[in-house]
């Protein structure tokens, strides 16, 4: 009987603890504002964990308890949810409304982007676009109608000059915004000595951007890069076609893989094939080490070079060279 006594006096006590715990719990998830205290804006790095993100909302203000919002998380299966980003919470939100508010995005003021190296105007419009940033049309245009000064010499358009990055943009940016940006860490990238370095190739800045967005369509790996620059600059100083099927690609209303023979007879001012000299502007944006390859180009007799597989390229001085060069790599 005392058993029995004791081991109901046990239930009802763990019954009244299991009371009290959900009642706090619901309390601290789903009415308590005492948190934030204030407007409170923070920015979650991307490939951050979702323990991390709540360890930085609480750390930030944007939470009143740890334990309570990871719960809920895991609870309502929504930790897989939360997007990197920028995110903004007004003062006293509930934890759950907090938490609702990151899985849906409502409370996000600015998104992470990523341009790769590479990347033409119109393939990061259409990137911007797609995280719900402006329209494709409308940032595409400005990409190609506004120019701008890079040491001392002005831009037909902005292609080249949107720098390759990861960038953390407002979700509500203006095309001109969003130009800014990219332009501004162009111009924060640039080394210091391009217009020393381009002037001693004979060519400015500007070309010089040029010739580094043929080298980064056309380079596979960064020890090419130098190379593949030095046989652009030596095939200007010669006045020979540059030949490079990027710029036809470039020119093509959809992109080819591989070119056909009435390709290389396309009339427009970017086929290399027909026109000499360099193309009337870059045909990509390029990063830093294809910049750096156009500014500091190595110093080599070669003429030619063709993809030879597993990254790498060939090269020669000769056009007999050169074409025993073809016939190895790709036959």
């Amino acid at each position: 009987m005392n058993w029995r006594a004791g081991f109901l006096t046990l239930a009802g006590v763990c019954i009244v603890l299991l009371a009290v715990t959900g009642a706090w719990f619901w309390y601290a998830a789903f009415r308590d504002r005492s948190a934030p205290q204030r407007d409170v804006q923070v920015v979650i790095p991307r490939g951050a964990t979702f323990a991390e993100i709540a360890r930085q909302l609480r750390q930030e203000g944007a939470i009143s308890d740890l334990l309570t919002f990871r719960v809920l998380a895991r609870m309502s299966k929504r930790e897989g949810d939360v997007h990197a980003g920028e995110y903004r919470f007004p003062a006293h939100q509930t934890q759950d409304e907090v938490l609702h508010a990151l899985q849906s995005g409502g409370a996000q003021v600015a998104a992470w982007i990523a341009i790769p190296e590479g990347f033409t105007a119109a393939q990061i419009a259409d990137r911007l676009a797609q995280a719900g940033i402006g329209k494709r049309a409308d940032l595409e245009r400005a990409f190609m109608t506004q120019t701008t000064v890079v040491a001392g010499a002005r831009t037909r358009n902005l292609e080249g000059f949107l720098f390759p990055s990861t960038y953390l943009v407002a979700l509500d940016a203006t095309p001109a915004q969003v130009t800014a940006q990219l332009t501004g860490q162009f111009a924060a990238e640039l080394p210091r000595d391009a217009a020393a370095s381009a002037r001693r190739q004979g060519v400015n800045v500007v070309q010089a951007v040029a010739i580094a967005s043929l080298v980064e369509r056309e380079a596979k790996i960064d020890a090419d890069r130098p190379v593949i620059a030095g046989v652009i600059y030596n095939r200007l100083r010669l006045k020979m076609p540059l030949q490079v099927d990027a710029t036809i690609e470039y020119a093509l209303p959809q992109h080819k893989t591989v070119l056909s023979f009435s390709d290389l007879k396309l009339n427009s001012p970017y086929n290399t094939y027909l026109h000499p000299g360099l193309p009337p502007t870059p045909i990509a944006n390029p990063g830093l080490p294809s910049l750096e390859a156009a500014l500091h180009p190595s110093k080599t007799s070669f003429l030619y070079y063709v993809y030879c597989g597993n990254g790498h390229h060939v090269f020669a001085r000769t056009l007999s060279e050169h074409q025993s060069n073809v016939a190895r790599c790709l036959h």
